[in-house]
């Protein structure tokens, strides 16, 4: 039975920011042909600073599937990256009950093994005893569904094979945080079945799910919660039959060019919303190790 008031993961105050190279190319030509020339002369590439989270706050408790939708560049697996330490925040902190698994479709496998070795590797790298990797093996075939093709070496796998197994595999290690990028959408609807039992027996656990998709059917029907994200800030957080659904509803006018209307939506969807504020009590603090902080 899952206790439902435990903190599992605590985002407070979390920005990321990043240079890339800059897109003005207009301001590029119109500088003098000799400052051109010696930027390029020096190697230097003019780069601008892209805000991917911009002040995202969020607590997610034992027995909770949090999905996180948004238009691609809001900042979804900036988030999942920042939650499983692979990120360090430009400012806030995150905190975490236990290591956060972190399940992508590039996540990294080894490409010249067979999938049967690659799950007996994958196991052990999340700490599995290497009796626990072969007993686990029969489940992770039946989550991943690839039949003969686990013989295989990975390399001939089809993303959306890749996918599955790597996602099985990263479930069989009971992880109480689960961070999923993407990884349901490539597969048919009997792995979608059975991938969705999987994470409701870990919800069941008093563990909690983060799930990444562009599909807000998907985090509707898999998730308890979802969290709303558009430039790097949370629009929405709230449950997930009611955040996918205005997701939907202003993707879909945004896609027709009905810019007005989904303007009003997004500001509509705001105003629903309520900002966080995290306070940890004293025991949540101490149950909760940080992941990393930056002052």
């Amino acid at each position: 039975m899952a206790t439902t008031d435990l903190v599992q993961v605590v985002v407070d105050d979390v920005h990321v920011r990043y240079r890339t190279p800059s897109s003005a190319a207009g301001l590029r030509d119109r500088a003098p042909r000799w400052r051109r020339a010696l930027a390029r002369a020096a190697g230097f590439e003019p780069t601008e600073q892209v805000r991917a989270l911009a002040g995202v706050s969020l607590v997610a408790r034992a027995g909770e599937a949090v999905g996180v939708v948004g238009l691609n560049g809001s900042g979804k697996s900036t988030l999942l990256r920042v939650v499983a330490g692979l990120e360090v925040p430009h400012r806030g902190r995150v905190r975490a009950a236990s290591r956060p698994v972190l399940l992508g479709v590039n996540a990294a496998l080894v490409p010249e093994l067979s999938g049967r070795e690659n799950v007996r590797l994958g196991c052990l790298a999340m700490g599995m005893t290497p009796e626990a990797a072969a007993a686990a093996y029969p489940e992770v075939l039946e989550v991943a569904g690839i039949g003969p093709s686990i013989h295989r070496p990975m390399r001939t796998y089809s993303s959306g094979t890749g996918a599955r197994l790597k996602f099985a595999i990263a479930a069989a290690a009971d992880p109480r945080i689960l961070l999923v990028d993407e990884a349901l959408a490539t597969g048919d609807a009997a792995f979608r079945e059975r991938s969705e039992a999987r994470m409701e027996r870990l919800r069941r656990s008093a563990g909690c799910v983060f799930l990444v998709s562009h599909a807000a059917q998907t985090v509707e029907e898999t998730c308890t919660r979802a969290v709303w994200l558009h430039r790097g800030r949370v629009v929405l957080d709230g449950p997930a039959r009611d955040v996918a659904r205005r997701y939907r509803w202003w993707a879909w006018n945004l896609a027709r060019g009905e810019a007005g209307t989904a303007e009003r939506l997004l500001r509509e969807a705001v105003a629903a919303g309520a900002d966080t504020r995290v306070v940890l009590s004293p025991a949540d603090a101490a149950h909760a190790t940080p992941r990393h902080a930056r002052a």
